[in-house]
């Protein structure tokens, strides 16, 4: 189990989405010559829930399963991080697939089977009440509501249900045009923008939200409801409208492997800064630090940093002693 026994004891984000089996060649080139492959898994959600687990917050996962060996492995290795799962194993529909493809060492491509999957069954039934009543925080994506319309129905249902009970709500837009248009998308993003008290997004995406230049992306999104807007500016950092307050964060320099992933680090850094206390510039100062270190190894999940990997982000030398 990751985190303190301090953290454990505390009241846990809850999160919930499609996490999909993920295949991907080892040496770049063709996938049709490849012959070694590594298996793993990645969601936009669960990797936040990995992410906050790492940095000692308590984290709940929520989703449908198949009943095949993906299932199992993301199960497992959700557990295994310290994340509570509560999915439901589906007996008639399977864990979602996607195939990685590294062409280079710096570029890939992903290819996504998730039509009739477990996760796309979603629905408000398996959301239970005493988790979101409970709970610290509610986290979601705008992956989720995109997978199916009882998906999408589910996320307002959470979000109702979260605010009813006075809990905070998070919303990262993270947009997948594999997903859904964006035509169709824009729409439900901006009213669940509206509904959250923290909104996450790239400014591509903030777009999507709000027609206003790029220097005023912040204050208009925040007209919209939130209290804490942070615009995700990947190697230029971020910026944040947070309480009336315009901030701007320059990134970690790194040497970056892998980028995916990155984005759901830099929100669980923030999303434990803040349940932690942090001021605002702390808050942003951990986002971009979480999401530089998630880039210095390959995966979706597997480079989220904990706390003594932040320690010695700051070390003087290349080593912590």
């Amino acid at each position: 189990m990751n985190g303190s026994s301090e953290a454990r004891g505390r009241r846990a984000v809850v999160t919930f989405g499609e996490t999909m089996g993920l295949a991907a060649n080892e040496t770049p080139g063709s996938i049709v010559t490849a012959r070694a492959h590594t298996l793993s898994f990645g969601g936009a959600d669960s990797n936040v829930a990995i992410a906050l687990s790492r940095l000692g917050i308590p984290a709940i996962w929520i989703s449908r399963l198949g009943i095949d060996p993906f299932g199992d492995l993301i199960e497992r290795e959700l557990r295994a991080e310290g994340v509570e799962v509560r999915a439901t194993r589906d007996r008639e529909h399977p864990t979602g697939f996607m195939l990685k493809q590294r062409r280079t060492t710096y570029t890939a491509t992903v290819s996504y089977w998730r039509r009739n999957s477990a996760a796309s069954f979603l629905s408000a039934s398996d959301l239970p009440d005493d988790v979101l009543r409970d709970a610290a925080m509610l986290h979601v994506t705008g992956i989720t509501p995109g997978l199916s319309e009882s998906a999408q129905a589910a996320t307002f249902d959470a979000i109702a249900r979260a605010r009813a009970a006075g809990v905070t709500v998070s919303f990262d837009v993270n947009h997948r045009d594999g997903v859904w248009s964006r035509e169709t998308a824009s729409p439900v993003y901006r009213r669940i923008a509206e509904a959250a008290d923290i909104v996450f997004a790239g400014v591509e995406e903030a777009a999507l939200l709000v027609a206003a230049p790029d220097g005023g992306l912040e204050s208009a999104v925040s007209a919209l409801g939130p209290d804490q807007v942070v615009i995700k500016r990947g190697a230029d950092g971020a910026t944040a409208l947070i309480d009336g307050a315009l901030l701007q964060q320059e990134a970690v320099p790194v040497e970056v492997v892998d980028t995916v992933g990155a984005g759901d680090a830099f929100v669980a850094g923030y999303l434990a800064a803040f349940l932690e206390g942090a001021d605002p510039r702390g808050r942003l100062l951990q986002a971009v630090t979480t999401g530089a270190l998630a880039c210095t190894s390959r995966g979706d999940w597997e480079g989220s940093p904990n706390r003594a990997d932040l320690l010695s982000q700051g070390a003087t030398e290349g080593v912590a002693r």
